[in-house]
């Protein structure tokens, strides 16, 4: 190769090398200055220098006042309390209409058809007044609030709003050894507790979201509101003058749903430092940018994904427990029926705790479901009372359409001012329904827990309401 050959290729390379140093250099200045240009904006965005204006979208605005230390938590009480009532005052058509549909209308037409076809009596009363009527309390108590309920806090998930909620309780669960997310699971379980323990997957550590299954029943749920409602209007509205009679009661009510979120830190932080200690763990919380919601995707996971699915389980419960209910008052030993004997039986306990055995059985064989509380309570009052002219016989469960007349019943039963504050907390503190049990174990696959789960709640109802019971007798003398 000559000289001159040489020489061209060297000066060709020189210049190839020269023309990557400035490209690599353009492009190191060009990237260089794309990262202070974005660092400015995020510091115009964020930082405030004297003498010039804040920036504000309406986003910061907003986040400004829902995560406030001030505004955060009344702002999140208000909203949970609309929730609340829109759910409460939202469903009483709904249900009065399939109550109408499904008890006044379908269950005389199946009884009417049995007679027509000579089904025996004790089938009929099986089937009909025992499997079906507890499915159709279920249904018409159960599903217009979840149908309400479920959406709209689905939709405050897709607004952005409900980390916010996250991020505001994180620091008094985390005081309470448990996690923030907890906020959000215990909110979901005042729909249904089953729903809030399915909710606990969002919590990553397992020991905070074993306190968080145990705790969510505390939250009370839609099946156990009409209780609350009934028996603060029945007995609290009572004792007050009448022009003050709504506003107490609904105080009474919501100041029971408070007394379970306090329930639930104190058994939290309680759980984390014995039998499930350890350190509550930090997390990472980005909030979402605020988004309109999806309507469509909002009403298919809520309806589908959480309503019927809830629905569903409740009901593969409940049509057992109708049956049950019917046969302890139908099946008899010596003239008294199992339920007269159990309530004889448990009577001088409960009602040294403030209860009576009426509201003992009812709880035990209805715990597939909150919704037959009440009806099963009117019937076992009844039937063990011996009142006449009410109800529809022996284990037919039956609700009445005025609280006077309910009234009337109870305390004929021998209900005082006592039973209907205790049976409140009462309501409050006992074992989770079937469907919150057998969807705990499911999320735990554990035996232990869900036994766990189903006697803390309720041994603390029994003390508490022994405690009430002294203190009111001591009051009252």
């Amino acid at each position: 190769m000559s000289g001159i050959e040489i020489n061209k290729k060297e000066s060709l390379l020189a210049a190839a090398n020269n023309m990557r140093w400035e490209i690599g250099e353009n492009f190191h200045d060009t990237l260089m200055e794309s990262i202070y240009a974005d660092a400015a904006v995020i510091a115009k965005k964020s930082v405030l220098k004297k003498g010039k204006k804040e920036y504000t979208g309406w986003e910061q605005k907003l986040d400004k006042i829902v995560t406030s230390r001030i505004f955060g938590l009344p702002l999140m009480f208000v909203m949970l309390a609309v929730v609340f009532w829109l759910t409460i005052e939202g469903a009483n058509v709904p249900s009065a209409m399939l109550a109408s549909l499904l008890l006044d209308d379908v269950h005389p037409l199946l009884k009417e058809f049995s007679a027509y076809i000579g089904l025996a009596w004790w089938l009929d009363g099986v089937l009909i007044d025992g499997a079906y009527l507890a499915m159709a309390w279920v249904v018409s108590v159960m599903l217009p609030p979840m149908a309400i309920f479920f959406p709209m806090f689905t939709l405050l998930e897709d607004f952005g709003y409900l980390p916010r909620v996250a991020f505001n309780m994180d620091n008094l669960f985390k005081r309470a050894g448990a996690h923030g997310k907890q906020a959000l699971t215990m909110s979901m379980g005042f729909g249904c507790n089953a729903a809030g323990v399915i909710a606990t997957r969002i919590i990553d550590s397992p020991r905070e979201r074993l306190i968080a299954i145990i705790t969510n029943n505390f939250a009370l749920c839609n099946g156990r509101w009409p209780t609350q409602i009934l028996i603060a209007s029945i007995f609290i509205g009572a004792a007050v003058p009448a022009h003050i009679a709504g506003v107490v009661s609904a105080g009474a009510v919501v100041g029971i749903a408070v007394f379970g979120i306090f329930l639930s830190l104190v058994v939290s932080w309680g759980l984390s430092k014995t039998v499930l200690k350890g350190e509550a763990s930090t997390f990472s919380l980005e909030l979402p940018p605020y988004r309109p919601p999806r309507i469509l995707q909002t009403l298919y996971t809520s309806l589908i994904d959480r309503t019927i699915f809830v629905l569903w389980r409740a009901l593969v419960f409940a049509v057992p427990a109708g049956i049950v209910i019917w046969l302890v008052g139908n099946v008899s030993f010596e003239g008294l029926s199992i339920a007269e004997i159990f309530v004889n039986w448990s009577d001088p306990f409960a009602i040294f705790i403030g209860l009576n055995g009426v509201i003992m059985l009812a709880y035990i064989i209805a715990i597939p479901a909150n919704e037959i509380v009440i009806p099963t309570i009117l019937m076992l009052t009844v039937m063990t009372a011996g009142i006449e002219g009410a109800g529809a016989g022996a284990g037919v469960m039956f609700e009445l359409e005025s609280a006077s007349a309910t009234q009337d019943i109870l305390t004929a039963g021998g209900w005082t001012l006592l039973t209907g504050i205790n049976l409140m907390i009462f309501s409050l503190l006992h074992n989770p329904c079937s469907t919150t049990l057998f969807t705990i174990y499911k999320e735990t696959k554990s035996m232990k827990w869900t036994i766990v789960s189903a006697l803390l709640p309720i041994v603390m109802g029994f003390v508490l309401c022994f405690f009430i019971a002294q203190v009111y007798r001591i009051i009252i003398g």
